[in-house]
């Protein structure tokens, strides 16, 4: 696993960065709305947005006063890569166990 899968990994193993991560995958969201919606902190929404940002799995924008948070988009493809990677790795190491045990007569017996 590279270090990018690691730290977007790492950094969802958290409940409350990935309820911040769910919440975004709704839409856009500014950090006191987030908090709003979560029961800890902004400084604590802050903080884990910041988490979020370095393993790459948001990114925000300066709007007016306010900075915007939301998915980024190459940190999620990043993610999915992954995991796609990662299944069709284990389905052929099941597919080819399982064709090995069918070839061996030993196994049949």
């Amino acid at each position: 696993m590279g270090t990018y899968q690691s730290a977007a990994l790492d950094a969802l193993g958290d409940p409350t960065r990935r309820a911040i991560f769910e919440r975004l995958g709704q839409g856009p969201c500014a950090v006191g709305e987030l908090a709003g919606e979560l029961p800890v902190s902004r400084p604590a929404v802050s903080q884990h947005l910041k988490v979020l940002k370095q393993a790459g799995l948001v990114r925000d924008e300066a709007i007016g006063t306010r900075r915007v948070y939301r998915l980024d988009p190459a940190g999620i493809d990043a993610l999915r890569a992954y995991f796609t990677h990662f299944w069709s790795t284990a389905l052929s190491a099941f597919r080819d166990e399982v064709q090995a045990h069918h070839d061996d007569p030993q196994e049949q017996s």
